[in-house]
């Protein structure tokens, strides 16, 4: 009889099904949706239930804040006022570019209804491309006025230096009675040395005044000056910034003073920059382009 063996059971394990992800995922998302809108309840409840609080102490920061920059400005009006009355027989101007907005020019004409204006500077173009979305604008309505206009090119450091001249000629038509074109630098070279930032300032000064036949006018901050371009440029005029509450009086060697950034001129939204020529209505007219 044949002996019959038994069969040996299998040693290999079942394997388990596979977790079910994507119920577990759409769970935890349930989750957390559910704890976001019950936080953010709260804080609306919270925020109900204090609302009058709330309100008062938001309203109280609001009105310090207010106080605090009407002051500024009573403080800002005072100098004004105070250093204007000291050159009352110097000429009175301002400069704008895009950032003054709309300029409604008939009705620009004084400081704070009483100091007249005499003349102002536009901003033509910056860097070696870019031209003031305002300056064709600004440049035509300043014309129609009884103010010396002139014109002024932001200069950018880090960017060719006769790229950037051919881009203020090509802007700027300047004519008889203007004033002469005006460089702007207050930044110092990312990636080059000061001696080059120099012969570029050089180079672009020679190729204006080429174009235009008279010598530009340098503006810049009082510490730049002192520190990088007046023994360098000694053979041209400077138009400086200096904000300074404790100067009070243009200098001598300064051919225009831009002595405050937060004059109120009729016309104009927002505050402005106020400057002043160190000379008579008749000696400004004298350095206009003939």
């Amino acid at each position: 009889m044949k002996k019959i063996v038994p069969a040996k059971k299998s040693t290999a394990r079942r394997r388990k099904p596979a977790p079910k992800k994507s119920k577990t995922i759409l769970t935890l998302k349930r989750v957390g949706y559910g704890i976001i809108v019950f936080v953010v309840l709260g804080l609306i409840a919270v925020g109900y239930h204090y609302r009058d609080g709330l309100a008062y102490y938001l309203s109280y920061k609001t009105d310090k804040v207010l106080k605090a920059e009407k002051e500024e400005k009573r403080i800002s009006d005072v100098r004004i006022y105070e250093v204007l009355s000291k050159h009352d027989t110097k000429v009175i101007g301002f400069d704008v570019s895009q950032y003054q907005g709309k300029i409604k020019w008939d009705s620009v004409k004084s400081i704070n209804d009483n100091f007249n204006l005499g003349f102002v500077f536009i901003r033509a173009t910056a860097g070696k491309n870019a031209a003031d979305t305002r300056f064709e604008e600004n440049w035509k309505a300043a014309g129609k006025t009884n103010m010396v206009r002139g014109a002024y090119h932001y200069y950018r450091p880090n960017e060719n230096s006769i790229e950037q001249a051919e881009n203020f000629i090509r802007t700027v038509r300047l004519r008889k009675g203007d004033l002469p074109p005006v460089l702007d630098i207050e930044q110092l070279p990312k990636n080059q040395s000061l001696d080059s930032l120099k012969k570029g300032l050089g180079k672009w000064l020679k190729r204006v005044e080429k174009a235009y036949g008279t010598k530009p006018i340098i503006y810049s901050g009082e510490s730049y000056y002192s520190d990088f371009l007046e023994e360098e440029f000694s053979e041209y005029t400077f138009w400086i910034a200096n904000y300074n509450f404790f100067v009070e009086r243009i200098k001598d060697e300064w051919l225009f003073w831009q002595f405050t950034e937060k004059a109120s001129v009729n016309g104009i939204k927002g505050n402005v920059d106020v400057n002043i020529f160190n000379g008579t209505e008749n000696q400004l007219r004298n350095i206009t382009i003939e």
